[in-house]
Order: C-alpha cells, then structure tokens, then sequence
C-alpha cells in the first residue's frame, strides 16, 4: 500500500503544470519560463537539495493588498534569490507552488497580476548557494508539491494544467518531419527513419494533425494528456502526406500497431489514446515518463 500511494502522490504531481523556471513578471507583461538558463556550476560541488526547506517548515510571509504600493517585506523573509515559493490565499490556501531566480520579483509580479485575496501571504526557501543548480531547484519545487498533494490529497489550483492565472500558456514545439519533401529520394528506408526517431527522443506522439491542431479526438486527447503530465515529447503528424509520405501504413507494420494516434517512450510503443488514457487514470503514466 506504501508503494500505491507514493506512486499515487509522483502521479499527481506529475500531472500539473510544470513552471520549469519562473521569470520576474510585472503589470504589462509576465513570462512563466526563463529564457536562458541558471549559471551553473562546477561540476565539483555537491547540489544543494538540503538546504531548501520543506513546505511544512517555512514560515508564511504576509503580502501587502494593495499592489500600487511597494513590497514592504523583508529581504531575509523574500530574498531576491533563487528558489521555490508557494502563494495562498487570504483563507490560508495554498494556490501555487512555483520556481523563480528572483522570488521576490516574480511575487511582486504575482501580487500586481493576481486578485489580492489570491496572493496574500508567501511561503519561500531558498538555497544557501548564490546560483543554484537547475535540478536542486526542480527537486525542491517537486518535494513541496509532493508534501501539498500527500496532505490535501489535491494540487493547487495554480499547478493545475489549463490554469493560466499563475502560468502562461505553454509554447508547443513544431511537429518533426521525417524528410524534407515528397519529391526528395530517401536514402535510407523510411523503417530506419522511424526508428531512429523514437528512439532519439524521449517520448514520440504520432497523431492525426499537428500538435497545435489535432485532427480527429483521440490525437487531442493524447496531446492534452501528456501535456497535462509535463512530458517532454515530439509530435509526428501521419496526416502530412509532403514530409511523411508513406508513414502512415510504414508505421503499422513497424509498431504491429493498427490505428493511430501511437505513443512510443524510449523507443517502445507504450499504446494508443486508449492506453494512453487508462495508465494515466491508474498513476502508471507519470511513473513511466519519469524513468530514464
């Protein structure tokens, strides 16, 4: 039973929206992801996990209402550093747990977004390092979601996928394309292509349409799901007879599998929407995608 329910919390967790790195926002603009990475650092030095706090540990900051006033807040209590924060509401709720390299900027930049009754106290941890690692943070953002969710049995309102009140909208990557045009002469067999592909990248959605514009339900319904998981995954549109010429009857015979969308996860074919949806009712899909 330990093992359901700790599989049950990564789960949950998994299924949120994810802010990988939230960036300063303020009254005219707000981006929810940095553009450029965290300085890293020497690969001597161990990561600082330790040194965040625990949810259960840091202590709520209040935050003044009124958001044309400055943030009169300590800096020790709201450093401008990198670190995890969690924002509730006036009832004491958490509604948004996320990860900034300036927490006190994007909590002002939070505060001048959001209705006051939404963003009325702060709990924050930092790293005693000056330039955490990217995955210290990611951990310690998962660890307060993971305690959130072990206790309320819930992800905050803000974390939930579809809520942009916190996040913005995710940018959607490009469908790839197996070759360059149908009148260009493959060198290789279009199999060979199609394997190369799954098993170059972490996890392939083939769907009927592109990824901003699915073509039939079940390819919108995979799309939704893995995006609502976090996962980090390509799209192959079987529908684009220019660039993926024959994919659609190659593909059958490659994966034994005969109808679409298909989703394969380091290189093997996991199912189609079907499945799909299944493992993610039951936890299985998150603790897939968070295998290496």
């Amino acid at each position: 039973m330990a093992t359901m329910a700790s599989t049950a919390t990564a789960a949950a967790s998994l299924r949120l929206a994810f802010p990988l790195l939230s960036a300063p926002a303020s009254s005219s603009s707000y981006s929810n992801t940095l553009r450029f990475p965290l300085r890293r650092r020497s690969s001597c030095r161990p990561l600082a996990v330790a040194a965040f706090k625990k949810l259960s540990e840091a202590s709520p900051v209040p935050i003044p209402q009124e958001p044309t006033q400055p943030l009169l807040v300590d800096e020790d209590a709201l450093p401008p550093k990198a670190g995890v924060y969690g924002v509730y509401d006036a009832a004491g709720e958490l509604q948004f747990v996320g990860i900034s390299r300036n927490v006190r900027a994007s909590v002002e930049g939070h505060r001048r977004k959001v209705p006051a009754n939404l963003c009325a106290s702060v709990k924050v941890a930092v790293s005693d390092e000056e330039a955490p690692d990217r995955s210290a943070l990611n951990n310690a953002w998962k660890s307060w979601m993971e305690e959130h969710i072990a206790a309320t049995g819930k992800a905050p309102p803000g974390n939930v996928a579809g809520n942009h009140t916190w996040v913005g909208a995710p940018q959607r990557p490009p469908d790839l394309r197996l070759t360059p045009g149908r009148h260009v002469q493959l060198t290789v067999p279009l199999e060979q292509l199609i394997d190369r592909l799954v098993k170059e990248n972490r996890v392939v959605a083939f769907i009927k349409g592109s990824r901003s514009a699915p073509q039939c339900g079940f390819s919108q319904r995979v799309v939704g799901i893995l995006e609502a998981h976090a996962a980090d995954f390509v799209t192959v549109d079987v529908l684009d007879e220019e660039h993926n010429h024959g994919l659609r009857e190659t593909l059958k015979a490659y994966s034994s599998w005969p109808t679409f969308p298909q989703v394969f996860v380091g290189g093997e074919l996991v199912g189609g929407c079907d499945i799909i949806s299944s493992m993610a009712e039951r936890g299985e899909l998150a603790a897939l995608l968070i295998q290496k």
